[in-house]
């Protein structure tokens, strides 16, 4: 099948043909009723509320053995877990600490996962935030946003590769899910030309409330672009997942004021349900196969990437973006460890 890779990028307008269609026309996609999960084990970030929430009851629906999960506030995801268990008694549920701020929090959680899992088959990525502010995060001096929904979330990728790899179910690759966006297709990235791109991304006088959350998941598929070059489907199925404007989510806790009560408005109006939104993540990770890896879905189909991905200067600044993400994590010796993945 062809991938998002190799399809032209869409000419349909965004507004209204493809953001009615995404909310209004397309049909949700269930798993098959004789899917099983059993013995199966799977992480998903953010799963305390929202879509994150939604997607680990869905797998538990689906005979899940093992849910990890992954969120900042253990209090929260324990009382999230305590639901979980009343419905699933059969299942083991953990709930291990992920601040997505930190990269040493980061850090810790791949070793625990490499440490204590002795086997994983899917991970949701499902983590991120919108912010009309500008705030930094203390401990790298990134905007919270670049840091949260790219940054912290393509390190995770990276460290959870050779795990994924070496502890995945046998004879099949596991899956990882990135949660993206359809808004993505329209983003306008003013700064792509600074270079170098991440200290204009972090510059204040730079930011943009209306397109901070979009660049942020634009780089995503950037940095996947060029991740599958080094990573096998053999290995580990990577995709993209949008699942579409969806009411009820946590993603907009860094919005108050007039803005929240719009979009809550606009979430009643237009927005998925999270069960509806969240089926799309269940589908990239139980649903699709090999077809699927390094490519963006959207309405449960594999889609083309934004426009800017395929023309001249998108391909130069999405090498500059893997760049700059590879210079980002020398830290984590993230170079040796996709070089490691090709073997």
């Amino acid at each position: 099948m062809t991938s998002s890779k190799d399809l032209e990028p869409s000419k349909i307008p965004f507004y209204p043909n493809v953001f009615f269609s995404n909310q209004f026309k397309v049909r949700a996609q269930w798993p098959s009723t004789s899917t099983d999960l059993s013995g199966q084990t799977a992480i998903v970030t953010g799963s305390n509320v929202g879509l994150g929430y939604e997607s680990a009851m869905q797998l538990l629906g689906l005979k899940l053995s093992h849910l990890i999960v992954a969120v900042r506030s253990l209090h929260k995801g324990e009382a999230a877990a305590s639901t979980m268990r009343k419905q699933y008694p059969k299942a083991k549920i953990e709930v291990w600490l992920l601040d997505m701020c930190s990269y040493e929090s980061v850090q810790s959680f791949a070793k625990k996962v490499e440490a204590s899992l002795a086997r994983i088959d899917i991970v949701i990525l499902n983590a991120g935030l919108i912010r009309l502010d500008y705030q930094t995060v203390d401990t790298t001096g990134h905007e919270e946003c670049f840091q949260v929904n790219y940054l912290s979330t393509m390190l995770l990728v990276i460290l959870l590769l050779p795990t994924l790899k070496a502890k995945g179910p046998p004879g099949k690759p596991a899956h990882l899910t990135i949660a993206s966006a359809a808004l993505t297709l329209v983003c306008e990235f003013p700064h792509r030309d600074k270079t170098p791109l991440f200290p204009a991304i972090d510059d204040p006088k730079n930011f943009d409330r209306g397109d901070t959350y979009v660049v942020s998941k634009l780089l995503a598929q950037m940095f996947l672009w060029n991740l599958v070059d080094y990573v096998s489907a053999n290995d580990v199925i990577i995709n993209l997942a949008d699942p579409a404007f969806v009411r009820g989510t946590d993603l907009s806790r860094g919005i108050g004021g007039v803005v929240k009560v719009f979009f809550s408005l606009f979430g009643l109006i237009t927005g998925r349900t999270p069960k509806v939104g969240a089926s799309c993540f269940i589908d990239a990770v139980v649903t699709k196969g090999k077809e699927s890896h390094g490519c963006f879905l959207m309405s449960w189909k594999i889609h083309p990437f934004s426009a800017l991905l395929y023309t001249p200067q998108g391909k130069v600044v999405t090498q500059r973006v893997w760049d700059e993400t590879l210079a980002e994590f020398e830290f984590a010796g993230a170079r040796s460890i996709l070089e490691a993945m090709k073997v």
